[in-house]
């Protein structure tokens, strides 16, 4: 029996954009199985809730059969092994992300040497996307549905309390 490789690409997502779903379709043709695993975001405070996150991820990615999308609390590196998996995704879109993720990358090595982390980059058109500017250009009234699926910016445009 051929033993199943599942991945975890875990992230806050808030929200969800098309680089993270760019990177989704491209790990689930690598991998069986990927999970999604939402973070708590507790340190910079997330917008929307771990459950509000969940749902947007869902319904971004229902049409994706070998996604499950999950949330959790804690090591990540606790989490993976839990799903029994060992590798975990990462994206990379700018040079200005590989420092931090370097040393997250390293971090959970020696927490878990036998977790491996996977960095793929997103194409190159989503590669300047960031949650953060989503959300700025989102309170700021710009259109949103180059960047985040319409839902997603419904609900942005809702939680920032504008106009649709």
């Amino acid at each position: 029996m051929k033993n199943t490789k599942i991945a975890v690409y875990p992230g806050t997502f808030d929200p969800i954009t098309y680089g993270h779903i760019d990177l989704i379709k491209r790990a689930s043709r690598i991998f069986d199985k990927l999970i999604i695993a939402v973070a708590p975001d507790k340190p910079k405070g997330a917008l929307f809730s771990v459950s509000e996150r969940v749902a947007m991820i869902k319904d971004a990615v229902k049409d994706i059969g070998n996604v499950v999308v999950d949330d959790f609390d804690g090591l990540v590196v606790k989490y993976v092994k839990a799903q029994g998996s060992n590798v975990m995704i990462r994206g990379l879109r700018m040079l200005s992300d590989f420092e931090y993720e370097f040393q997250m990358a390293l971090t959970n090595r020696k927490l878990a040497g036998d977790i491996e982390t996977i960095f793929m980059m997103p194409h190159e058109e989503y590669s300047y996307v960031s949650s953060k500017l989503i959300k700025e250009a989102g309170a700021l009234g710009a259109d949103l549905t180059n960047f985040i699926p319409k839902a997603c910016a419904v609900a942005l445009k809702k939680k920032l309390k504008l106009k649709i």
